[in-house]
């Protein structure tokens, strides 16, 4: 493996833990990681978990990130336990920490899956996103800079972007710790954090930033490349909230929700093209 794919992933594992790479720094900051690699920790260490105990099969239906300390770029460790683990469930919890202190936690349930319920249910009768076109994106194999689409038509072009439309995105996920293949799991836990890009991203910038994050799935991805697109956004004295419908080639698999707080003081501004750190 040369040096530049090996630098592609958030982290690097050391004997100490995991080492944040170059791609992991926050827009917000130069010093602090951003929440795409923190939550894609996190669900790596609930992956795992769940393996060990040999629940394989199981759906990670709920995922709740808490993202209450900015994560600096100094070497972090991950770990989670099963809080109660039953015939069609596993319940769990995960800290990241970093010089012994929790910079974040996340809880999950995964579910065993099974039949549907035969009777009907009122679902939303709006049209599902879809992804981008063929010819706008790279080989599956390939990472890219995610796309985006808003009053704008898809396109990794950021400025073309920066106004008041429904926001979407499509991504294809980074892999979490360099020299290992991302799990589809991994990859919408991580692009989850994203949701703050579709739903606070407005004709001023991104003007909020998000203290946690909520992922509600059905199913599993089918691969590592996900989009996101705008459900909603309500705000009420500098409190957001944000929900995005997350969805895959084969459709719409659940929903991803950011609270957020008002950070006017640090708009990320992209209506000049600025590609967010992160974003390859």
């Amino acid at each position: 493996m040369n040096e530049n794919a090996f630098q592609f992933a958030w982290f690097q594992q050391s004997a100490a833990g995991f080492d944040p790479l170059p791609l992991a720094q926050s827009l917000w900051r130069d010093d602090q990681m951003h929440g795409v690699a923190v939550s894609g920790l996190l669900a790596r260490a609930l992956e795992q978990a769940v393996g060990e105990a040999g629940r394989t099969g199981l759906v990670p239906a709920r995922y709740h990130v808490d993202l209450f300390r900015p994560a600096r770029m100094i070497t972090t460790t991950a770990s989670a336990r099963i809080v109660r683990e039953g015939t069609r469930l596993v319940l769990l919890d995960a800290v990241v920490e970093q010089e012994g202190v929790v910079v974040a936690r996340a809880g999950a349930t995964f579910l065993a899956p099974s039949a549907n319920a035969p009777g009907e249910v009122w679902a939303a009768p709006a049209e599902r996103p879809v992804p981008p076109p063929a010819d706008l994106l790279p080989a599956p194999s390939e990472h890219h800079v995610p796309i985006f689409a808003s009053t704008a038509g898809w396109s990794d072009n950021f400025g073309d972007h920066q106004n008041a439309g429904r926001h979407q995105t499509w991504q294809t996920a980074i892999p979490i710790v360099a020299g290992e293949e991302c799990t589809p799991f991994q990859a919408v836990a991580s692009i989850a954090d994203a949701t703050s890009m579709v739903t606070n991203w407005g004709a001023r910038g991104v003007e909020h930033i998000n203290t946690d994050i909520d992922l509600a799935l059905c199913r599993l991805p089918d691969s590592t490349r996900l989009g996101l697109r705008a459900a909603d956004h309500l705000a009420a004295d500098g409190i957001a909230v944000g929900t995005a419908e997350v969805f895959d080639g084969s459709g719409s698999l659940g929903t991803a929700t950011v609270t957020s707080l008002a950070n006017t003081r640090r708009t990320v501004d992209l209506s000049g093209g600025v590609e967010p750190r992160g974003a390859v």
